[in-house]
């Protein structure tokens, strides 16, 4: 008569190399995927005297346009006292002026100045051959089928996640 003795699972450890079986495998890899990507568009703003937190802001800005502190702050996933920080710097560097919203005294509203606009459109002339370089190991039509499989999981259609 054998006792019932419950078996060991097998724990799969997680790590980030390739054949990882784990169920953090993916959430791994993203992480490592995007502090490459990080440091490497790091290096393209530094120049400009922003870093990709600030950048993070004028992308929400060319694409919203004025935008309230808090709308920022779920947008780039700051919470208020980081944007505020944020949008501190650009005002500082000219690259964006808070304006006051009709109808509501106690809110502002960020606006990206000519100047930041000017740095926007320059750091992604400065970017373009450094992330030509971060794809260069792929094959033909792969770097396209990365950005489409990566733009899908990111926004999925339901929108559950």
């Amino acid at each position: 008569m054998t006792a019932d003795v419950p078996r060991k699972s097998i724990v799969s450890r997680a790590t980030d190399r390739p054949g990882d079986e784990s169920p953090f495998a993916l959430g791994l890899l993203l992480r490592r995927a995007h502090a490459r990507v990080a440091a490497v568009m790091s290096k393209a703003l530094r120049p400009y005297g922003i870093e990709l937190r600030h950048f993070s802001v004028l992308i929400v800005l060319v694409n919203q346009g004025p935008t309230v502190q808090r709308d920022l702050a779920t947008a780039t996933g700051s919470d208020k006292a980081g944007i505020m920080r944020i949008v501190d710097d650009l005002e500082r560097k000219g690259l964006a002026v808070r304006k006051a919203v009709p109808g509501d005294r106690r809110v502002r509203a960020v606006e990206i100045t000519p100047q930041g606009v000017e740095l926007f459109d320059a750091a992604h002339v400065a970017a373009e051959p450094l992330a030509e370089r971060l794809v260069a190991e792929l094959g033909t039509g792969e770097s396209e089928q990365l950005t489409d499989l990566l733009t899908r999981f990111a926004h999925p259609v339901d929108d559950e996640a």
